[in-house]
């Protein structure tokens, strides 16, 4: 993420330790081989895609991120279903009641979208996922969009519901109002 917003293509040369992933394809028994290509200019570079993910809160913006697999809005530990107002391109979508909700770049597929039984997309796919995490009704499913769309999301918070937050390649983690608003895009 640091990376990416310095403007430098710098290539990651992921490698497998024993789990699922897009990042991971060079296994440890391949390493040395893949470093060789690396150092010597003949490795295949491919590019992905990342998210850009602003939360703003009225005229406040209170994040402004690029993330390279998912965000997740999520309830917090003591919290009950949350329930979410999901927009595409200003249109929208769904009302999701769940513990949460994931938007995953192709790369991010794999990751927590994967575990909540969302759809794997190829790094190729310009697509982005849309997956309620153990949603309340049957109606809410994992949904692609193109990869070009905006996505709004936003907490519709009840009396008895005091945590929901965001997190950012869960590694960041924010606490959501019901004024703030989640927009997650192509970077």
């Amino acid at each position: 993420q640091i990376i990416a917003r310095t403007g430098r293509d710098v290539p990651i040369l992921g490698v497998n330790f024993g789990s699922l992933g897009f990042l991971t394809e060079v296994t440890l028994p391949e390493i040395y081989a893949s470093l060789e290509t690396a150092v010597n200019g003949t490795a295949q570079i491919e590019e992905r895609m990342m998210l850009h993910v602003v939360v703003d809160a009225g005229a406040r913006r209170l994040v402004d991120r690029i993330v390279l697999n998912d965000v997740v809005v999520t309830q917090g530990a003591l919290s009950r279903i949350i329930e979410l107002s999901v927009s595409v391109d200003g249109e929208f979508m769904m009302r999701v009641k769940a513990d949460g909700l994931i938007i995953a770049s192709p790369t991010g597929t794999t990751a927590y979208n994967l575990s909540a039984g969302g759809p794997i997309l190829h790094p190729r796919v310009d697509g982005l996922t849309i997956t309620p995490i153990a949603p309340h009704t049957l109606t809410n499913r994992p949904v692609v969009v193109p990869g070009s769309s905006e996505i709004r999301i936003q907490p519709l918070m009840h009396r008895d519901q005091i945590e929901v937050f965001a997190t950012f390649d869960g590694q960041a983690l924010l606490a959501l109002r019901d004024d703030h608003v989640v927009l997650v895009r192509r970077a």
